[in-house]
């Protein structure tokens, strides 16, 4: 920190400390707003719950995997299994870190002296944050060319051929994640101090525009390849349906399919179009991501700042979200699991329906009792 010129030593040892004081002050006042909103209860909730959940879903797919009943599946098994899985090695690296810093009193500087722990945790959010978008279009396209052309499927469609391509996926975007580092674009410190992700506003750093920009629109165009992929399977399901009765073992295997892509594809339009949209919109107005550090939001009194650094934050964390849902979804649509809803559904409406003809008997013989009764009164 500078301290500004002076006409006596007094007067500027004065001024410098009050400057270090409005500082201090600024850096507590945000922290404490930072803690305001989430406290480190945060984190390792979204640690624990995603670690049980991604372990849980690799545990079904790998017994599922293994199954000869599912040997058409393999293929979506596998894209399931590599989503889990990257889920869960997305929160292995990330929320450790973040709870430290936590600990570390929201102070970055004490965990990350040298920087390098941030460009490290910016390539995990960037490839972890496209790895799960990327695999679900894999997966809409794999279910889409199952279900619309089964026969260039069975011949084509093997699971060496599904492994390469989940391979090329995750080395695709791992380079892309690597970009910063090489120097094209830049990972920065994010409010509320917490975590580094992609700059947005520095136009000065090279390749940061590109960078960004191509980071937004990647994932933007993954969510329409799943939309669209999703939207053709489904079309065909009805029109086969419509055509001839299905197989009751292909209808079981496509139906749970479609839902279990659907769900995906839901937790990930929630958790991401908002900061896909945002960083969309932080790109073309020049916002820049160092206006949302702890000291700046404190020290600027623009409330649209505010604004926009409190949503922000809020779009990471619902795209942080989707780590932990993208396995619940698989283990709650999971066919067995629709199939005991269906069976306890089934079971309640038999026993109301059951209680519904008792409780008719009884008042039809009490009503006959009645009229019996009223008949020999009169006689």
């Amino acid at each position: 920190m500078t301290s500004r010129r002076c006409d006596s030593p007094g007067d500027a040892r004065n001024s410098s400390h009050a400057t270090m004081l409005e500082a201090a002050n600024a850096s507590r006042a945000a922290r404490e707003g930072a803690c305001g909103s989430v406290s480190v209860a945060f984190p390792i909730t979204m640690m624990i719950t995603g670690m049980v959940g991604n372990s849980l879903a690799l545990l079904l797919v790998y017994s599922a995997y293994r199954s000869k009943a599912n040997r058409r599946k393999r293929s979506f098994l596998l894209c399931i299994g590599s989503l889990a899985l990257t889920d869960l090695f997305g929160q292995l690296l990330t929320s450790p870190i973040v709870i430290s810093v936590y600990r570390a009193d929201l102070r970055w500087e004490r965990v990350d002296p040298t920087g390098r722990l941030c460009a490290f945790f910016g390539v995990c959010m960037t490839m972890f944050g496209l790895c799960p978008l990327f695999l679900a279009s894999a997966m809409a396209v794999e279910r889409a060319l199952a279900i619309t052309s089964p026969h260039w499927y069975a011949n084509h469609m093997k699971t060496s051929v599904t492994k390469l391509a989940l391979a090329a996926i995750a080395c695709l975007v791992l380079l892309f994640a690597l970009l910063p580092v090489a120097g094209v674009g830049q990972y920065t410190l994010q409010w509320p101090g917490t975590f580094c992700f992609i700059s947005t506003g520095d136009r000065d750093v090279p390749g940061n525009v590109f960078f960004s920009l191509t980071f937004a629109l990647l994932g933007i165009f993954s969510l329409a390849v799943t939309f669209c992929c999703n939207a053709v399977t489904i079309k065909a399901l009805v029109s086969r349906c419509r055509a001839k009765p299905p197989n009751r073992q292909w209808e079981r295997l496509t139906v749970e399919t479609v839902i279990q892509l659907m769900g995906i594809m839901c937790v990930l339009s929630i958790c991401w179009s908002p900061l896909l949209i945002l960083m969309l919109k932080m790109i073309s107005t020049q916002t820049s991501s160092h206006h949302c550090k702890p000291t700046a939001v404190a020290l600027v009194p623009g409330r649209d700042l505010q604004v926009d650094c409190n949503f922000f934050l809020t779009a990471i964390r619902m795209a942080s979200l989707n780590q932990i849902l993208d396995p619940w979804v698989y283990l709650l649509l999971r066919e067995i699991l629709l199939r005991k809803f269906c069976q306890v559904a089934s079971a309640v409406s038999n026993c109301s329906l059951d209680g519904r003809r008792e409780t008719q008997t009884a008042l039809d013989a009490l009503n006959k009792q009645t009229i019996q009764e009223d008949v020999i009164e009169k006689e």
